[in-house]
Formats: structure tokens, sequence, C-alpha cells
């Protein structure tokens, strides 16, 4: 997913690092998979590659864990790039979430097969075979299937209370890169960061749904190196 963007970041003289979430992607099999631990973990990797100063790029997920992380290191953050997702106190889950959340989320993410997987994929975005693989990968081998309902289950939005204003108050530069079609993280969610979050910019990436780095690489490569350029 971040393959364009790193590349073209890179391109322009900037080190990238983009980590998988545990269970997720090429992480560990046997790695503890809340939001706590997430954020703990990416506190401790930035600490490890002794990254002092750093501009925050963040979708989905790793919105709750970026933006948690930047809020309690303002000294530490150059800018802030968010992508469809949340960070709101009193947001509420999709119907997805909900079902993961419930006591039959195990049945339903044990009911997930490769060909619907694929097909909600498909349904979202333009995944070829290749992009489909390397999201299933965590799921065909196990480890998938409960980091999904660990993190789901742990991600209470009531946690992110004590974060309010906190982004606010970093003030860095901001830009909030969204699919304009965002089933999941509706377009309102940006408009909300962007009320919250003073001289903050939005741009819309028309066509494209909740995967709009998948959906418009090109596009959110531009958007992102000009802005970091500025």
């Amino acid at each position: 997913m971040w393959l364009e963007v790193m590349d073209a970041l890179a391109a322009a003289g900037r080190r990238c690092v983009a980590p998988d979430l545990y269970g997720l992607g090429d992480s560990g099999e046997d790695a503890p998979t809340t939001f706590e631990t997430n954020l703990t973990a990416f506190t401790a990797l930035l600490e490890a590659l002794e990254i002092e100063r750093a501009a925050v790029v963040v979708h989905d997920w790793g919105g709750f864990i970026g933006l948690a992380w930047a809020s309690t290191h303002p000294a530490a953050v150059d800018a802030l790039v968010i992508s469809d997702t949340g960070f709101f106190s009193d947001g509420k889950w999709h119907e997805m979430g909900k079902a993961m959340r419930d006591e039959q989320g195990e049945a339903v993410v044990a009911a997930i097969d490769r060909d619907g997987f694929a097909a909600m994929l498909r349904s979202a975005g333009p995944f070829d075979d290749a992009a489909i693989d390397a999201y299933w990968a965590p799921f065909e081998d196990g480890r998938g299937r409960p980091a999904t309902l660990d993190f789901y289950r742990s991600m209470d939005f009531e946690k992110l209370a004590p974060y309010e204003g906190g982004l606010a108050e970093l003030r860095v530069p901001t830009l909030l890169l969204w699919g304009e079609d965002d089933p999941f993280a509706p377009l309102a969610a940006a408009r909300r960061f962007e009320r919250e979050i003073p001289g903050s910019e939005l741009v819309a990436v028309e066509g494209a749904g909740h995967f709009v780095y998948t959906e418009q690489p090109e596009r959110c490569a531009r958007e992102i190196v000009a802005f970091l350029g500025r």
C-alpha cells in the first residue's frame, strides 16, 4: 500500500519507515495485537531507530496508533498526513467493526475465506491478485484472524478522550488526504479534522474510497511529496 508513496518520498530525499501492525503484514505470529501494545511497540521502534523528528503519515487503524503517539510526543512531530481514519472519543464503529467486537466475532472471522476476502477488497478498490495475496497472507496462516479481533475489541473510542485537543496543540502542517467515497471513514470525518486542527488542508481524492493509497497511488504520492516539500 505504501510502496509508491515511499518510493516518491525517497526520491525526494526522505527516509521512510512503514511498520506492520502486530499479527499482520510480515510481523510475528505470537506478537501482541491490541491498540495499547501496538502503540507501545511503535514508540519503542522510533526510539530504537533514533528518529528524533518525523512526518507522521497514517491510514485506517494506523491512525489510532500514529496520532496517539504524535499527541504525546509533540517535539518529535514535523508534520501530519491523515487519511481515512478517525481519532474521536465519540466515534462509532462501522457495521463490520461492530460484528468483530461482538461475541460472535470469532465465528465471523473464521468464516472469511480467500474468495470472500478478495471480493470485499475488489468491491472497495482496484486490487490485483498480488495485492490480495499480500493482504490475505496473515489470514491464510492464521495470525491475522485473532489480530483483527484483538485490535477491534481493544479499540474503545472512549480511550481516545485523553488525546482530545492534542493534534490541534501540535500546530504542525497537516494534510488530510481522503478518499472522497470512503464508506468506512466518510469524508465527514475529514471535515471534522479540518475544523479541529487549525490550518489543516483537506484534499478529497475523487473516485477513491477507503483504500485511497491503493486506488490512487500516483495522486497520493504527488500530494504528499508536494506537501512535505514546502
